[in-house]
């Protein structure tokens, strides 16, 4: 079984569905560790910095989204760390997992349709391509 899995969260209901899954696998695991980043996105937190009080206040924020997460994690008893990053998701989920040679990643899909991929991309897409493990994409 897994012993590290890459656990990668916005917040989203697609998000919270893949916290799920990744406690169900890690039930079979007791002592498979999930790594749940969350990226702050450079083209969004200009505007989340210019609105916030303080680095303190912005921080609190970024956390209390990840608040039902982690909720989701203590209640199946998961051996967890959380880490906000910095940086384009994509990119930087794929850095993450292949620097730390972690074993699976697990990530929501925002559902886009075909043209909406093609047009933006998707940052499971990317990874799914790009990552040097198993992915597991959640609906």
């Amino acid at each position: 079984m897994y012993n590290r899995i890459v656990l990668a969260v916005d917040g989203s209901e697609n998000s919270l569905r893949a916290t799920k899954e990744a406690v169900k696998l890690v039930s079979l695991a007791p002592d498979c560790q999930i790594d749940v980043i969350s990226v702050a996105d450079m083209s969004k937190s200009k505007n989340e910095i210019l609105h916030a009080q303080s680095r303190e206040e912005l921080e609190l924020k970024r956390r209390q989204k990840l608040v039902p997460v982690e909720e989701i994690l203590k209640q199946g008893n998961a051996l967890y760390k959380l880490q906000i990053l910095h940086g384009e998701p994509g990119p930087t989920i794929i850095e993450y997992a292949n620097k730390e040679k972690v074993e699976m990643v697990i990530i929501g899909s925002r559902g886009l349709n075909a043209l909406q991929e093609m047009v933006l991309g998707s940052v499971s897409h990317k990874v799914v391509k790009r990552v040097n493990c198993p992915v597991m994409v959640v609906k």
